[in-house]
């Protein structure tokens, strides 16, 4: 008999009537994601014909001066714009569970769904800081969530919810715990739209339908990984907000590790979403717990011209909250035994890139030359994820010419170059599609969650009370200078007269 993974299909019924409600629609993330990628989809064709759109908040708004607030951030032929915008309405209320808005929110769905015969979809879309969330399911799952005893079975219900998941691991379980009681899990969309990436996507094809990378992904062949996230501006302005969760709860736990699980994951047994999902949860759960030794923190200082993270006017005095991270992990598993895993993100550095690095080991054999002559130039495998989408190997060459001279050059995959017709989606688009579809597979599930903040819960704790000091760095630097020592230890090898030259496409596409 076959089970329902074997049953499951992602398509959406062409007479769904779908209700997509944006909570939080007068806020920042709605207007320049939420938004934007609802009039992506629309102009590309993927929404439903029947489809409203209706935004939430707290902000006394008409429907038209909600269509005001979002046209500078929709970018399109006018007449486009003009049509989707008489697509969305709005409704004012407030976020406590029993606000007579969700009830006003329930009157304009149940209108919209007029035919009990179609099949029905409402979308919940939580563009909200993570504390409203308990409140505002409540609200929704009394008022807004019955489909009627009536109702077509391939009707659906389902809500998505932005990070931060919680602070840690007990935090974190008693936000499942709480949302869990009011939509079960395959009802809530945990959204990483680090998942949503085009080469975060392109990771489950490029691995498991070639095999050339199955005969060296693991720790026969590969020495180290680096999943490195850069940003070259500061906190600006948003300090009270960062300061509270520092740069692991807010990129490393979540984002970086989202992309460890997909580089050391094995081989699921289908495409189906709890498939992919089951086997980034084991790899997760191989890995212990971090500790202060495995960890180099740093906090950025002024520099170039720039202000340092205390001179930030919202960030607290004294405020000892990591700018930067750099987090050594061990998989404890047949594949990756032996191999460090290095996770690291900072603010205010010398780059904007999020990259990452998979540096094999050294040729035993030292046919070109005196042992150590390479030893500087290993082969490295490359994903750079933004800005600039680009897949490349680097290895050693002839360089051209009648000496027998080498140099590290590269196989090179930019998207620019080979994709120039081509428009990469945003994150936000294809999530919220895939939401649509019911397809979780890009999701974050209750254990990948528990297992995430299971690792870094102990070291996060050390650093709340006050266990370590962060090294200052330069804004507009690599970083702390233990940093080095620490990526030596690690096994990394810095590539000696080697600089990767991205295509002009490319080069242009990282402008945009």
């Amino acid at each position: 008999m076959a089970s329902l993974r074997d049953d499951w299909d992602c398509k959406i019924p062409p007479d769904i009537t779908l209700s997509i409600v944006v909570l939080g629609a007068s806020g920042d993330l709605a207007k320049k994601k939420t938004f934007p990628a609802l009039f992506a989809l629309y102009k590309q064709g993927f929404l439903p014909r029947a489809t409203q759109i209706i935004g939430y908040a707290r902000t006394a708004l008409t429907a038209e001066a909600l269509h005001e607030r979002l046209r500078q951030y929709l970018k399109g032929e006018e007449e486009e714009i003009a049509r989707f915008l008489k697509l969305c309405f709005y409704v004012q209320g407030e976020y406590v569970p029993d606000a007579p808005g969700y009830r006003e929110l329930a009157r304009h769905v149940e209108e919209w769904e007029a035919q009990p015969a179609s099949p029905a979809g409402r979308l919940f879309y939580l563009a909200l800081p993570p504390y409203v969330y308990p409140e505002v399911c409540q609200g929704l799952s009394r008022e807004c969530s019955d489909l009627g005893p009536s109702r077509n079975a391939a009707s659906w219900v389902r809500a998505i919810v932005e990070k931060p998941f919680g602070n840690d691991l007990e935090s974190s379980e008693a936000l499942c715990e709480q949302l869990g009681a009011l939509f079960p899990e395959n009802q809530l969309y945990r959204i990483d739209h680090y998942l949503g990436k085009e080469l975060s996507q392109n990771l489950l094809v490029m691995r498991w339908a070639n095999p050339i990378f199955g005969a060296w992904w693991n720790r026969h062949y590969v020495n180290n990984v680096q999943i490195s996230f850069k940003e070259d501006f500061g906190t600006q302005g948003r300090g009270g907000y960062f300061d509270s969760y520092g740069i692991i709860r807010d990129v490393i736990q979540n984002h970086l590790t989202q992309l460890l699980a997909l580089i050391a994951m094995e081989c699921p047994v289908s495409n189906h979403p709890d498939d992919i999902r089951d086997e980034k949860c084991k790899v997760l759960r191989c890995i212990a717990p971090l500790n202060l030794q495995d960890v180099v923190l740093g906090q950025y200082v002024a520099g170039n011209d720039q202000p340092g993270y205390l001179e930030d006017p919202t960030v607290p005095e004294g405020s000892r909250a990591p700018t930067y991270a750099a987090c050594r992990l061990a998989i404890n598993n047949e594949r990756w035994a032996g191999v460090p895993f290095v996770l690291r993100a900072g603010k205010a550095l010398n780059e904007r890139s999020v990259v990452v690095r998979m540096q094999l080991h050294e040729n035993p054999v030292p046919l070109f030359g005196p042992h150590g002559t390479h030893q500087n130039m290993r082969n490295e495998f490359v994903m750079r994820l933004q800005p600039g989408e680009a897949i490349y190997a680097k290895m050693v060459v002839k360089k051209p010419g009648l000496e027998m001279d080498t140099e590290m050059s590269e196989l090179d995959l930019s998207y620019g170059e080979r994709y120039a017709d081509v428009k990469i989606p945003d994150a936000y688009e294809r999530l919220i599609l895939d939401c649509i579809r019911g397809d979780q597979q890009h999701f974050v599930r209750r254990d990948e969650l528990r297992a995430a903040w299971s690792i870094f819960t102990p070291v996060l704790h050390a650093i709340d009370r006050g266990e370590v000091q962060p090294e200052p760095y330069e804004y507009g630097s690599r970083g702390p200078p233990s940093q080095d020592a620490f990526l030596a230890a690690a096994g990394y090898k810095r590539t000696a007269r080697y600089t990767w030259k991205p295509s002009k496409s490319s080069e242009a596409m990282a402008k945009l």
